[in-house]
């Protein structure tokens, strides 16, 4: 099975807001590592506590939030944002 990436509307919005540069780097690494993959755990890491489920992306300073649903088939990117500011939510 190969998974497709799929953003949220408020991860559209904080992408819309980040430098362009920053946004192109996401987008890019995205694309390279996430689009059409066959296992799309192997370069994120699974959250615990109150974002059980979820699974975090590293892109340099900034995270990138999943929800991975198998049974679709989707990489659905929740939120997206620096490191710092990311979890507060």
């Amino acid at each position: 099975m190969r998974y497709s990436v799929e953003f949220t509307e408020k991860a559209k919005k904080q992408l819309a807001k980040l430098d362009k540069h920053i946004a192109r780097l996401i987008i890019s690494w995205l694309y390279k590592n996430l689009q059409n993959c066959e296992d799309p755990r192997a370069h994120g890491k699974c959250l615990t506590a109150n974002r059980s489920g979820q699974w975090r992306y590293r892109v340099g300073d900034y995270r990138l939030l999943a929800d991975i649903q198998d049974e679709k088939v989707i990489i659905l990117i929740l939120a997206l944002g620096h490191r710092s500011e990311i979890y507060n939510d």
